[in-house]
């Protein structure tokens, strides 16, 4: 019978291709070049927020389950996140000013990337950080929201004086990881502004500008459902 292991040296000579293959894949990703036609940074991007749709997905399918096993009955959303103002008593008012504030900041963000791959600067950083700020008084009024449930209404994510003991939880574990999201997104903006600013990304191109519109426009887009799901159900 043939002996068919291939060479010594052949073998050697595989191992040594498939190192510089390897090597070659480390220089592309240190030097930030291109793959699939997309800047690492963009690519890994993409990545992240596929993670995170699946954790968001389980959060609001568990949010699902929660509330179709509940026993006793679900609080009326238009009640709970109702505020009085001037002695009318106005139905979700709160929550429409801040999904207001988030699709607006869609915008700014869409425009800073327009502005950068134009190389007006100036503009894309009035726009990122005009984003920033948007996001910021989307957080602030969160936290509006979270006292007022808790000190005025009594909502505790182990209780609730209106039904449902599961929808404190489900609430304030849900809004509270995209309010985390969106302080994180305010803080990413605000850092990579500067840094344009500084003049930072002149020679390296302004991708980044795309990559960190990318993160913020899935933060928007989370909300729709959350707001779906928790104030129009």
């Amino acid at each position: 019978m043939k002996n068919t292991e291939l060479p010594t040296t052949e073998r050697h000579g595989d191992n040594k291709n498939t190192d510089l293959s390897w090597q070659s894949v480390n220089n592309d990703w240190s030097n930030d070049k291109q793959i699939l036609d997309m800047p690492w940074g963009k690519l890994m991007m993409w990545i992240f927020l596929l993670s995170d749709t699946f954790i968001f997905s389980i959060f609001l399918i568990s949010y699902m389950s929660a509330r179709t096993a509940a026993v006793a009955p679900w609080p009326n959303a238009s009640e709970v996140f109702a505020l009085t103002i001037g002695g009318h008593h106005i139905p979700l008012i709160l929550i429409a000013i801040m999904t207001f504030i988030l699709i607006t900041s869609s915008g700014t963000m869409a425009l800073a990337v327009n502005y950068a791959y134009r190389n007006e600067i100036k503009k894309t950083v009035y726009l990122m950080l005009a984003t920033a700020a948007l996001g910021l008084s989307f957080v602030g009024l969160q936290a509006f929201e979270w006292s007022k449930l808790i000190i005025d209404e009594g909502i505790r994510p182990w209780g609730n004086p209106f039904g449902a003991e599961q929808f404190g939880a489900a609430f304030f574990m849900i809004t509270g990881f995209h309010g985390m999201h969106v302080s994180i997104g305010v803080i990413y903006l605000t850092v990579i502004a500067n840094r344009i600013r500084k003049g930072y990304y002149q020679n390296k191109g302004y991708h980044i500008v795309e990559i960190t519109g990318l993160y913020w426009h899935f933060v928007d887009l989370v909300w729709v459902f959350i707001f779906a799901f928790f104030y129009l159900w």
